[in-house]
This record gives structure tokens, sequence and C-alpha cells, in this order.
């Protein structure tokens, strides 16, 4: 693999063929390991790679090396720890293509949105490497005259990340920027499904100067890593992204330690069309919403609910542009629409379609895995969704589109808001008034009006209910890896 990377009948070249590694990065060197987990490209099936599949006891060892680290880290000046960090940011950039292409390799999406995605993770880089230099504390005003009373901020310790598939560079950055700029060493548990991504960016880490003990790489099955990164107590912070099931146990076992803990978990946005919006507008931020990314993210649409009034005309006319995809292997030109990441997605989304047509749906377009096989679905929109079916209820994560029509204000916000989660939300209006009523009374962490995509560095990221807890990016991303310290200072006169 030192001149191109076979992909079906694509030959994947690379400008750094160095940047895709079968190893990973811990404990001061790059390393292999006899047991391994293969990985697959899900538009052909075909093995990509082996990684290794470390036991605990090689964790261990990585936390250990993080520990030795960590406190000439936090010593590490906040404008120098901008400075790596600015340095990784650049260096992603200018290797965007290749990233890119190891991203739809082993993850599925069309190469546009890889690069995308590219520039969305290094963004993490650089708005945190800015931030670095930003964490104030502060002097408060004395209650007594020879007392001086002062608090400021300190990292929280070595932290484990682990993080999810569907987004594998952008979700590590998030992470990882506030937690280097705040002081904190970082060792990252990507998805074995796709690691890929996450090895390239320790390559690039090194390269940017960043300490070896400073961003660790490990991979394997995430039960085991996980369970260290609870129970070993040099980790002080864990930061997951990932399915709300999983995140509950992750927070039940950190109780036992009390351990710092980020969850941003799954989401069931709603996204509501009243009849005075600008309805070409709402299809176009409804397409942009759902269909990224085969629909297999987050903070994608997975309740359509337009008002009565103009509930057909939006229906077909998403039906319409959702007719205008083209579907096939990331690498192809013009590809919108990539494979699911595994035959499991495939089959829930169909289970999804068919329970909604038998509670009463109307198939639009679509219905059904796609002539391509493998983990192919055609993107597909249905209407007359009854809010008992499965797509209704849970999470689908992939190209199924399901419109319910309202009557009025209130039935919309009772239908959005009767979800335990609350992640995303989105509302197209053009009333000023109700625009501020929506947006108060949704329950969700994020609300996006008249725009179908929300996501951006300067932006708090997270959710309410069980969509997790604690936000991501912003001026209050960093806040979820620092401890506040007061200090009392007597004896002044």
């Amino acid at each position: 693999m030192e001149k191109g990377l076979l992909s079906g009948k694509n030959m994947i070249q690379l400008n750094r063929p160095s940047l895709f590694k079968n190893s990973n990065f811990y404990s001061g060197e790059w390393k292999t390991f006899s047991k391994v987990i293969p990985v697959f490209d899900p538009a052909t099936g075909q093995k990509i790679g082996e990684v290794p599949d470390l036991p605990r006891e090689e964790v261990r060892k990585a936390l250990e090396f993080a520990e030795k680290s960590q406190k000439n880290w936090a010593k590490t000046i906040p404008k120098q720890r901008a400075r790596f960090l600015r340095n990784w940011a650049d260096l992603m950039i200018q290797n965007k293509e290749d990233l890119a292409k190891i991203m739809t390799w082993e993850q599925g999406k069309p190469l546009a949105e890889s690069r995308g995605e590219i520039d969305y993770a290094a963004s993490y880089l650089e708005w945190f490497s800015e931030e670095a230099k930003r964490a104030y504390g502060d002097l408060i005003p004395t209650h007594r005259k020879e007392v001086r009373l002062m608090a400021w901020k300190e990292p929280v310790g070595v932290t484990g990340i682990l993080t999810p598939w569907n987004f594998p560079s952008s979700m590590i950055t998030r992470k990882i920027g506030p937690a280097l700029a705040a002081g904190c060493v970082v060792i990252s548990k990507p998805s074995e499904l796709t690691p890929y991504s996450a090895i390239a960016l320790a390559v690039l880490a090194e390269e940017a100067g960043i300490p070896s003990g400073v961003f660790q790489v490990v991979t394997g099955q995430p039960e085991p890593i996980a369970n260290e990164f609870l129970e070993n107590k040099i980790v002080r912070k864990i930061s997951f992204t990932g399915s709300t099931r999983v995140g509950k146990i992750l927070l039940e076992k950190s109780a036992s330690q009390v351990k710092r803990i980020s969850l941003e978990l799954g989401g069931n946005a709603p996204f509501i069309v009243f009849a005075d919006a600008n309805i070409k507008e709402a299809i176009r931020g409804g397409i942009a919403s759902k269909f990224r990314n085969a629909g297999q993210t987050c903070v994608c649409t997975n309740r359509f609910l337009v008002e009565e009034k103009v509930a057909e005309e939006f229906a077909y006319g998403l039906a319409e542009e959702v007719s205008k995809f083209k579907v096939g292997n990331g690498f192809e030109d013009g590809v919108n629409i990539g494979p699911l990441i595994h035959s499991a997605a495939v089959k829930k989304v169909d289970s999804h379609l068919k329970d909604a047509i038998e509670k009463g749906g109307k198939l639009l377009i679509g219905g059904k895995p796609h002539s391509l096989g493998g983990n192919f679905y055609e993107p597909s929109v249905l209407s007359g969704i009854s809010e008992k079916s499965l797509c209704f209820q849970e999470e689908t994560f992939g190209p199924l589109a399901p419109i319910k029509s309202f009557k009025t204000e209130e039935e919309a916000l009772q239908i959005a808001n009767s979800s335990d989660v609350g992640l995303a939300s989105y509302v197209y209006t053009n009333d000023p008034a109700r625009i501020w009523r929506i947006s108060e009374a949704l329950e969700a962490g994020m609300v996006s009006v008249n725009e179908g995509i929300l996501s951006t560095e300067q932006v708090p990221f997270g959710g309410v209910k069980e969509s997790g807890m604690g936000r991501e990016g912003s001026k209050y991303g960093i806040e979820e890896y620092q401890e506040i310290k007061y200090v009392c200072w007597g004896g002044q006169y």
C-alpha cells in the first residue's frame, strides 16, 4: 500500500501514503498487536485493512504514559498549547484531500462531504487554539480587608474520549481541541468501524510537534476499553458521543468514582414547517438536514411536521428533489447518497419504513434496499405518518423522511416535545413572534430557524433530556475540561 489503496474498481491515490497506518500511537511509539480487527469499505464490502484489537492491559499502559505526560502538559503555557493546536489544524487543511479519501473509504460518505468534514474538524483545533489563551480566572471582591480572594481554572486531567463512526474526524477534534487547550492529555478510542481517520490525525499530531503522551490513539472493542477508562483512576474525565443506551451505561458506571463525564447522545429532531414559511427554502433545508451522510447524523431531521395547508405541497416537493439524488460509491462523481455503515443499519431503515406503511403511511418515493445491493438503501419519503410509527418514536439513522401534518402550533409543539430526547430541532416560519415562541418552547439544546445546517465551531453543541449533558464547541466547550480552584489569601495587612 505504498502508492495506492485499492477499493473496488477505485484506486485511492494518497499524496502521503504514510497517513494510512495499521497501527496505534500510544506509550510514545507506533505499535501493532497480534490480535486485530478487520475494517471494511461499506460501499464495496472489501476489507480495507486490520487495526490492533488492544486488550485492557495495553490500554492501561497508554493511561500510565498519559499520567506521566499530564503534569508537563498542564504546565505548558497556553500560548504554546495554542501553537501546537494551530499547527495541527494547518496540517489537516494541507492534507485535506488525503484525509477525505481515507474517510470516504472507511465510512462511505461522498467525497465532497468528507472534504467538508475535514474543514469542519480542523476548525475546532483552530478555534480552541485561540480559546487556550482566554481561560481567564477572577479576582473576587473581598469580605475582609486582610484577605484576597481568587479563582482560577485548572485542567481536569487525563481524558478518555469515545467517538462514533459517522463523523470520524470532527467528533474527535471537537473533544481533543478543548481538552488540549485546557491542559488535559487525551486518549482517543475511535469506532472500530472507522479507525483510520483517527490514526491519520495522530500522524499529523506528531508532525505538529504535540508531545507523544498528549494525544494517543488506541483501537479495539468498545467495552473493554471503555471499562478501563471507567475503572482506572488515572482517567479523570470521559467524553462520549454515541447512543443514549450506551451513554446511560457510562453515566451509571462513572458514578462509582464521581468521574467527570460529557455525553452527546441520540436525537429525534423535529423539522416543523408552518404555512407562512418559504416552502422552497424549507424543502432545501429539509434535504440538507435529512440526507447529509445518508441520514446518519445525530442532528438530522427524524420527524417532519408540516402544517396541513401546505403538507401536500411540501411532501411532493421534497419527493421530487429526492428523486434527483444519485446513490453510489462516495468516490464516484455526482454521488449524493453513499452506503449505510453496515447491513444492520439497512435492516433498521427498512423495518422503520415498513412499519410506517403498516400504520397508514403513504410511500412517495424509494421504499426498499437499493438495486446496488450491499449497504445501499433508496432515499425514501413517506407522508401521512402516524405518531405511533417507529420512525417517529426512534432515531432511524438513515435516508428515510417521514412526514406528518398538523393543524395548530400547539399540536406541532406537543408532537415535537413528546420525545424523551432533545438534541436538535428545526423550524421554518416567517412570523417573528412565532420564531420566539417556538424557539423558547421547543425542548431541545439547539434550535435552527429557517436553516437546515446548524453546526459550526463557534456555537455550543449539545442536548437536553436524554440527549446528554455538557456542551461542545464555542467558548463554553473548554469549560468541560476545566476545574475551578478558589484561593483565599490572608495576612495581606
